[in-house]
């Protein structure tokens, strides 16, 4: 006749699982064992961290990895796919230390591993960033089943010194022209509504038709991308001008969902291989694909755009960004942005651009 078991064991599946009331708290959970000895130390396990945590403060032992999980199941940001990409990139480093054993010492050999590889300080620091917000998420909000935070205080995670950042690169019309002309169409068409609009990288690949919203008084329409996919976190109005209107009367019929496709697919981010090459082949390698994002803001200053128009067409966090405009602050947002369509030799490259490498007959539906 086999031993009795600890009261609060129940086998499930072949899997022992606790369902027990400790210290006034019902817990259920599986050990994860079929083994009855080892469900039962388990269970003594639990019942001494709860009496721990209660009595004296003292937190269970919890990884970075399963801060990292919890992060990634439970955070709604615009930017989590990066961040994904970024965790993946320091976990082998940190990963399976318990979270409070995570701090600038041990994160020195990922440092040192990324200086010896050549990466940039600003790539070296994204990494960085996350894992500082999540080790304040667990000082600071998260609570586990005793009221207590992951962390009890989050330590001082310090970035690299942006010494070796570059300056933005805005494009001339003459690098423009050169660069968008050797670009693949979708690119082309991409990075011609990009340096157009404002809009980043992600915001493009983004787009939505569900985000446009007709504007009949004026005879156009914009987009309102949700703050939820717009770095600061807030609406983002993205004002067509002339060029950018014809590049979204193109590329209408291509898709239901996905204003930008390439094979029926959206792309992830305009920075491809075709990119890289493209720069290469005219000399503008150390031209960046936010760089379009800085050629709009620098041809609105030239064009002289106010600064709080400039603010609104690039959707910088202010207080006076609304996706409430008045007819009368629309039409002035759409007379700025198409200031940046013509050069000083008032031509329009950009829509030579397109032009001169879509098949007429497509241009002509397009264009009437």
């Amino acid at each position: 006749m086999g031993r009795k078991k600890i009261p609060g064991l129940v086998n499930r599946k072949g899997i022992w699982h606790i369902d027990k009331v400790i210290r006034g708290r019902r817990i259920c959970e599986s050990t994860g064992t079929g083994d009855l000895e080892e469900a039962e130390k388990y269970l003594a396990r639990r019942r001494e961290q709860i009496r721990q945590a209660e009595v004296y403060g003292v937190r269970p032992p919890r990884s970075f990895r399963q801060a990292m999980i919890k992060y990634m199941n439970e955070t709604e940001k615009a930017t989590l796919e990066k961040d994904a990409w970024n965790l993946k990139r320091i976990e082998p480093y940190i990963g399976g230390l318990p979270i409070e054993n995570v701090h600038m010492g041990t994160l020195r050999p990922y440092i040192e591993d990324a200086k010896r590889k050549g990466l940039k300080h600003r790539t070296i620091n994204m990494p960085l960033e996350v894992v500082r917000h999540i080790l304040n998420l667990a000082a600071g909000e998260w609570l586990d089943e005793n009221g207590l935070t992951w962390l009890r205080s989050a330590p001082k995670i310090r970035l690299l010194p942006r010494s070796d950042a570059r300056d933005p690169y805005p494009l001339s019309w003459d690098e423009q022209q050169k660069l968008f002309a050797i670009l693949p169409e979708h690119l082309r068409v991409m990075c011609s509504f990009a340096v157009n609009t404002g809009c980043r990288d992600s915001e493009v690949c983004g787009l939505r038709w569900e985000y446009e919203v007709e504007v009949p008084e004026l005879n156009t329409s914009v987009f309102i991308i949700p703050g939820q996919r717009i770095k600061n976190r807030q609406d983002k109005v993205v004002i067509l001008n002339k060029v950018a209107e014809e590049i979204i009367e193109l590329v209408r019929p291509r898709h239901q969902e996905w204003v930008f496709t390439y094979d029926g697919h959206p792309l992830r981010t305009m920075n491809t291989t075709a990119w890289k090459a493209a720069r290469k082949k005219v000399n503008l390698e150390h031209v960046r694909i936010h760089d379009l994002r800085h050629t709009f803001g620098r041809r609105l200053r030239a064009a002289g755009v106010s600064f709080e128009d400039r603010q609104d067409l690039l959707g910088h966090k202010s207080g006076r960004v609304t996706t409430h405009y008045s007819m009368p602050e629309l039409r002035s947002l759409m007379a700025a942005a198409n200031a940046v369509c013509v050069d000083q030799s008032r031509k329009s490259p950009a829509l030579t651009i397109l032009r001169k490498k879509i098949p007429l007959t497509v241009v002509s539906n397009v264009a009437g």
